[in-house]
């Protein structure tokens, strides 16, 4: 019984150690206003959470507009000089980038990003899980 109770205190170690990844894994990037018109909802202002946590998503991620609305949970994994936090944030898919090709899995408005990261124009590693 006391060797089980320590296998679990070291693999709860080693997973926080470690970070070990519960999600998908892609890239992220910020995106500056205007953020409106949107794919989804146009122009209203109700579409855009509490805080400005949200995001525009890249081709594997939109799903032929089913992606408006859903919600991700996510965090930095890594990036160049170190440019993440520890916070976890969740988000809300409100647009399709616009840009062609996309620079990153997933585009975080400048709240978001902000939330996240360190530097505003990294390219960063994340984590996330729809929720």
């Amino acid at each position: 019984m006391a060797l089980m109770a320590i296998a679990i205190v070291a693999m709860s170690f080693l997973s926080y150690e470690v970070g070990i990844v519960l999600g998908d894994i892609g890239t992220a990037t910020s995106y500056n206003p205007p953020y409106l018109p949107t794919k989804c909802h146009g122009n209203r202002q109700d579409q855009f959470p509490p805080g400005n946590l949200f995001v525009s998503v890249s081709e594997g991620l939109w799903d032929n507009g089913a992606a408006c609305g859903r919600r991700y949970r996510l965090r930095c994994l890594s990036g160049k000089n170190r440019p993440c936090k520890e916070e976890t944030i969740d988000v809300r898919v409100v647009d399709f980038c616009r840009k062609s090709p996309c620079p990153s899995t997933i585009l975080l408005s400048s709240d978001a990003f902000s939330a996240v990261s360190h530097s505003p124009s990294a390219k960063i590693n994340v984590e996330y899980i729809q929720i």
